[in-house]
């Protein structure tokens, strides 16, 4: 018995109807009780709305890792009070997973060091920055979105 396969303008319509959707999504109207969100890529960032972690979890001046709705690493930090920044945990060198140190993220497997607030590379050998991943703060919760 032979399945009939889809053709190529059947796949390309389903992925663009699909990102459609996830675009809209994330252009509902969010909340404003964060700075987040300003720059960077939302790739890899899980569906809008995902809880992170309990803001009271993440120490003023210093971050948390977390997991997005897919699974993926993420840091978490609030360089101020009441202002969350989130940042993708893969380094840019070679996809390390990056870890929280205070107000700066380190790379375990070759020492790349970034700025917790930013996401700005402090020491390479890694050549860009980590990913934003825009977060705001609900109901006591960091959320993607």
């Amino acid at each position: 018995m032979s399945l009939a396969q889809p053709s190529r303008r059947h796949v390309v319509a389903a992925v663009a109807g699909a990102g459609g959707l996830a675009a809209l999504a994330a252009c509902g109207g969010g909340s404003s009780s964060s700075a987040g969100s300003a720059g960077g890529s939302a790739a890899g960032a899980g569906a809008a709305g995902t809880v992170l972690t309990p803001l009271s979890d993440v120490p003023v001046g210093s971050s948390v890792s977390a997991k997005d709705s897919a699974g993926k690493p993420l840091l978490v930090s609030q360089p101020s009070a009441g202002k969350v920044v989130a940042f993708s945990a893969i380094c840019t060198h070679q996809g390390c997973t990056v870890a929280p140190a205070g107000a700066k993220f380190q790379c375990p497997c070759h020492g790349s060091m970034y700025d917790a607030a930013t996401g700005a590379v402090l020491q390479g050998p890694a050549p860009k920055p980590l990913t934003q991943v825009p977060v705001h703060v609900a109901s006591g919760n960091v959320v993607t979105g």
